[in-house]
């Protein structure tokens, strides 16, 4: 196994772009897990781009499978006084597998002030279940992550109300950017559609949009509260919102993904 943060220094600089090779425990089926691959586009920038401020929203564009020796090409889209757009596409052998576009921006002063995302009622880590424990195969980097079910329905359960609430967070401290590790976790979640069937079937998410809410990315003893929702599921694909709390109820993180159904 590779833990994350050993994983997160194996990033190399060469001539013309970032390498590293991702081992099979950290594979999602046939490709690198895509909240790995996502914190891997932002890592590079990170590394690449000096000076950036705080990362405000991303845009991930799940394009084909991630797998053998990976290459990222980060580059500045544009820079202004207090913003930068940086895109990073993560290519494979079988091609471009990720493209993300990264708005990072620089606090400013506002009058303005306003949030209508509440915290949400929880128990506590350690007096829930564990949620991995019964995790199909070929999710393998799952045995990185802890998680544990707060509420909602259970993957596969038929359920009529598509949406689970989750503690989650790395099996070991990530020992890295609190946001690239907190990227890393919060696809981990399989996709809120899962609850309405009632066998196992593929679902993959297509993209990922995120907003941070904040540029203090930090919570207590690693865990991260998510709840994901499926808002619309048609035509074999699902629209669902994700949002991420940290460990006092903060609002972090909120996300839209759009997900292939199949089956």
């Amino acid at each position: 196994m590779t833990e994350f943060a050993e994983l997160m220094t194996r990033l190399a600089r060469g001539d013309d772009a970032w390498s590293v090779t991702v081992s099979d425990d950290w594979l999602q089926g046939r490709t690198v897990y895509g909240g790995l691959a996502s914190a891997l586009c932002v890592q590079t920038a990170l590394l690449e781009i000096p000076d950036l401020p705080p990362l405000r929203s991303a845009q991930f564009s799940f394009i084909g499978p991630a797998s053998g020796p990976l290459q990222l090409r980060p580059s500045v889209l544009r820079k202004g006084k207090s913003t930068v757009f940086a895109g990073v596409d993560l290519i494979g052998e079988a091609g471009l597998a990720t493209r993300a576009t990264l708005c990072f921006g620089a606090a400013r002063s506002s009058a303005l002030a306003h949030t209508e995302i509440g915290t949400p009622q929880a128990k506590a880590p350690d007096a829930c279940p564990d949620f991995f424990r019964n995790a199909p195969s070929g999710l393998s980097f799952l045995q990185h992550i802890e998680g544990r079910h707060v509420g909602g329905a259970l993957p596969f359960s038929g359920s009529q109300h598509p949406e689970m609430m989750l503690w989650l967070r790395h099996r070991t401290p990530a020992m890295t950017s609190p946001l690239v590790a907190l990227l890393a976790l919060a696809d981990a979640p399989p996709p809120a559609a899962s609850t309405m069937a009632t066998t196992p079937s593929p679902i993959s998410t297509m993209t990922w949009a995120v907003d941070m809410l904040t540029d203090k990315i930090e919570t207590d003893d690693g865990w991260w509260l998510i709840r994901n929702t499926a808002e619309q599921i048609s035509d074999g694909y699902s629209s669902q919102a994700m949002t991420v709390w940290n460990a006092r109820g903060e609002p972090v993180m909120a996300s839209r993904q759009n997900v292939a159904v199949f089956g």
